[in-house]
């Protein structure tokens, strides 16, 4: 359910954990069920910390309508894409067949994965409503995914106004953040990038977001991902 302005659905917030009132598998079914919600282009975080890896297996979690897949699959990656919403999973498929790419489109929540013993090369998650648990199982699920030597790239919306984002329904403080992610990441990591970012988006429905906080983190050689 996620992507930026793109057809991932990074521009929301997607459910890829537990669920809460207005935010479980309905919603977001609903949701897709209506107009197109994002642009259909690949995210710009995506496009900036991606071109300089060499493809290899990737993993899309939260792909919503399918934008970032598709940009990776069009570059030689093998791509699973995974969401919750099977709306939001035939809108991904579509696209992908338009665009003449191979994707592996999943309905699956990331802990709920069914190949869990699955390693990736590169591991994306935008914009993502991952619940915070008491055992930290959503962390280690999502720094288990990376392969050694992979890369793990972890986009959130920056400056949130947690008020505006109550008025709404969401409270962020239910989710995994930006300083959950680098804290999960321990010493069998290298972050590379940790960093606000502004960006100019113009299209979407995560047109009003500004900025981004951008996690780009390598898992070392011969480590375990999770601490």
């Amino acid at each position: 359910m996620s992507t930026s302005d793109s057809s991932h659905a990074p521009e929301q917030q997607r459910p890829v954990g537990n669920e809460r009132p207005g935010h479980g598998l309905h919603d977001w079914e609903e949701r897709y069920a209506g107009e197109q919600l994002w642009s259909g282009k690949p995210n710009v975080a995506l496009v900036a910390e991606v071109s300089d890896l060499t493809p290899g297996r990737a993993l899309d979690i939260g792909c919503g309508e399918g934008g970032d897949a598709v940009w990776l699959a069009r570059r030689g990656w093998r791509v699973t894409a995974i969401d919750v919403a099977t709306n939001a999973l035939a809108r991904a498929r579509a696209a992908g067949d338009a665009a003449g790419v191979d994707v592996d489109w999943v309905a699956s929540g990331l802990v709920e994965l069914a190949d869990r013993d699955a390693c990736f090369d590169l591991v994306t998650l935008f914009y993502p409503a991952l619940m915070r648990t008491a055992g930290g199982e959503v962390e280690k699920a999502l720094l288990d995914a990376v392969a050694p030597g992979g890369t793990l790239l972890v986009v959130h919306h920056a400056n949130v106004d947690r008020e505006v984002a109550l008025s709404h329904g969401f409270d962020p403080d239910d989710y995994v953040g930006h300083d959950e992610v680098v804290a999960a990441l321990g010493g069998g990591w290298v972050i590379e990038r940790d960093e606000q970012r502004e960006r100019d988006v113009t299209e979407g429905a995560g047109a009003h977001h500004h900025a981004d906080l951008v996690v780009r983190a390598r898992r070392l050689p011969h480590t375990s991902g999770s601490r």
